[in-house]
């Protein structure tokens, strides 16, 4: 049987709170940011990710996928807390033991890519999304191309002075590969 809904009220504030009608947003520890900022651009693009593998997870009953998209999801999500955190609040970040990427994360991307791509890639209509009628796949392939921008927009925040840890930069460099492998296994 299905859990029922719930619907809960974390706070008697709304949503829509006009904060960034000035053009900034706010960051962990109470920082703020303007929109246009390098580090937004990278965070709206690891958001855009996380709701394209959304999409890939929705288009699918398979057991093993959905729990693989939970796994990156989980931790694009911890990604997106330490993006979230100026350089200079780092060590609260880790003081309060918040979410982080670390080299066990890389490890498993990378052999979990490894494991599926053993399995054999098909080359059928792999340079055209969504021609062999799976929603899944054409999610993923959707997910790869959001990957390389968020990729891109990391590495442009890294290069414009502000340190992103290099985990990260490995993590999406290796990421946009596992999602084409994974488009292109039998059974997403």
């Amino acid at each position: 049987m299905d859990s029922p809904e719930f619907i809960v009220r974390l706070h008697p504030m709304s949503i829509i709170t006009g904060r960034g009608d000035s053009g900034d947003t706010d960051l962990l520890f109470n920082r703020r940011i303007a929109k246009t900022s390098l580090r937004v651009e990278a965070l709206g693009a690891v958001d855009e990710l996380n709701a394209t593998l959304g999409l890939a997870r929705a288009a699918t009953t398979d057991a093993a996928f959905i729990s693989l998209i939970d796994a990156l999801q989980h931790r694009l999500i911890g990604l997106m807390g330490e993006l979230a955190c100026l350089p200079e609040d780092a060590p609260r970040y880790a003081e309060k033991n918040y979410q982080a990427l670390t080299q066990a994360d890389l490890d498993w991307l990378v052999e979990t890519a490894k494991a599926h791509e053993a399995r054999g890639v098909r080359f059928t209509h792999w340079a055209t999304p969504g021609a062999e009628g799976s929603l899944a796949r054409a999610g993923l392939d959707l997910s790869r191309t959001v990957a390389r921008r968020a990729e891109r927009a990391v590495l442009a925040l890294h290069e414009s002075g502000e340190p992103v840890p290099e985990i990260i930069r490995l993590f999406f460099n290796r990421l946009s590969d596992f999602l084409w492998i994974l488009a292109r296994v039998e059974n997403p």
